[in-house]
């Protein structure tokens, strides 16, 4: 086999080589495609989010929900990326499925996920934790509404949420290394949303109204910190850091 292809090469490559070479370059560049994840994901040097942070982050997600009592058999990660999150969830939550949506169809080849937007994404089904990590960002006003109305009806305890807000960019991320091609809105926007069918019991997690979640009164969240004054936001000022595009408006 290796002859032949070296034979076919000497004489020029056809017009189907061609044609998969041009594929292959598209793909490439595409906004998703190889070259972005190679950037952002595999080099060590460029990339922007380390595995061990992934683990912590399952960790916080999965923890906190144990703690509240909130039950998780079945996971969906919206938007999952190169799947960090599949491995730290199968020791934290062994009896729960973990389902990655993605809507790079170069990931999707190579991971296995299932193809999708979170913006449109009808299962017919719940989940009991859905994730959505920097995925809105990469959505327009109108596509990320729809989006969040859509993840009130995917999930059916809890859901994980982070997007790249107007404040982070300002103050809390680095800005040389985080992507910039992104919508940015307040992070109230977002809260505002939420809100209308979930609680926040912290950290990104949020529960669905009617779902029991166990908490001490003070283990509450306090008062949105863009409400809190500027000194106790300044308290809990942290070093800069870069954040990932991953997942894709899906």
């Amino acid at each position: 086999m290796r002859s032949l292809v070296k034979k076919r090469a000497k004489s020029g490559p056809s017009a189907a080589a061609k044609g998969a070479s041009a594929k292959e370059a598209i793909a490439d560049e595409a906004p998703f495609g190889p070259a972005y994840f190679r950037r952002y994901y595999f080099s060590r040097a460029t990339r922007v989010i380390a595995p061990v942070e992934m683990r912590v982050r399952a960790t916080l997600i999965a923890t906190l929900l144990r703690q509240c009592g909130v039950p998780v058999g079945s996971v969906l990660d919206a938007g999952c990326g190169i799947g960090s999150l599949r491995a730290p969830f199968a020791k934290l939550l062994p009896r729960a499925t973990y389902t990655g949506l993605e809507r790079s169809e170069y990931l999707c080849n190579r991971y296995g996920w299932v193809k999708g937007s979170l913006v449109d994404f009808t299962p017919g089904r719940h989940y009991d934790l859905v994730v959505c990590y920097d995925v809105l960002q990469y959505l327009d006003n109108r596509l990320a509404a729809r989006a969040i109305a859509n993840l009130a009806r995917l999930a059916a305890n809890a859901l994980y949420i982070s997007a790249l807000t107007v404040e982070d960019w300002r103050h809390n991320c680095d800005q040389t290394l985080t992507d910039s091609a992104v919508h940015l809105r307040p992070a109230e926007w977002y809260r505002r949303r939420l809100s209308r069918r979930f609680r926040h019991l912290g950290f990104g997690v949020w529960v669905r109204r009617g779902t029991h979640a166990s908490l001490w009164e003070l283990e509450r969240p306090v008062a949105a910190l863009s409400r809190a004054p500027k000194s106790s936001r300044q308290a809990l000022d942290a070093p800069l850091r870069p954040r990932r595009r991953p997942p894709a408006g899906r």
